[in-house]
């Protein structure tokens, strides 16, 4: 009997240190700690183009962008209506899940006042929310992966696209 149950002893022991160091297995993801931009007096924007139909002006302050450990390109997006409003955000594409979450809104002061939601939303490339379709497939998430610094990041918005993306048309 005491046999048997060091043989099982033994088995148990040998699988969790072999699961330990299984290079498959998959831990949650955990969102890394959130560091808002600091405030600054002349943001330096980009603009992009969402849909010749929007008449907004979108875009971002490359200097307040960042490639996170945790797969989420952060970002401060700008739209300019036609009417001379400005609204300012502070942004996030998890390319991996293709989902995009609010962090924060910007006051005409430069601070910001984060939001209460943590809810993650699914980048969709129809409707109102054009603009986060345009970044991600666009600009932050050729192919759906993320891409590998901020530097390619801020190239991406400055030539118009991502150079990996292909257009057919």
């Amino acid at each position: 009997m005491k046999v048997g149950l060091v043989c099982v002893l033994s088995i148990a022991v040998a699988h969790v240190a072999f699961a330990a160091d299984d290079p498959f297995e998959t831990t949650p993801w955990q969102e890394s700690a959130l560091t808002l931009p600091t405030p600054s007096g002349t943001p330096r924007l980009v603009a992009f183009e969402v849909s010749p139909a929007n008449p907004n002006r979108f875009s971002v302050d490359v200097d307040a962008l960042s490639v996170g450990k945790d797969g989420v390109v952060r970002y401060a997006l700008y739209v300019d209506t036609p009417g001379g409003v400005r609204n300012v955000t502070y942004e996030g594409i998890r390319c991996e899940t293709r989902e995009r979450r609010l962090y924060a809104i910007g006051h005409a002061d430069g601070s910001w006042r984060p939001v209460r939601d943590e809810k993650w939303y699914r980048v969709t490339e129809y409707g109102t929310s054009r603009q986060y379709a345009a970044l991600y497939l666009d600009y932050f998430c050729p192919g759906g992966v993320i891409v590998g610094s901020v530097a390619e990041a801020r190239n991406a918005l400055q030539k118009g696209g991502h150079p990996g993306n292909q257009r057919w048309w």
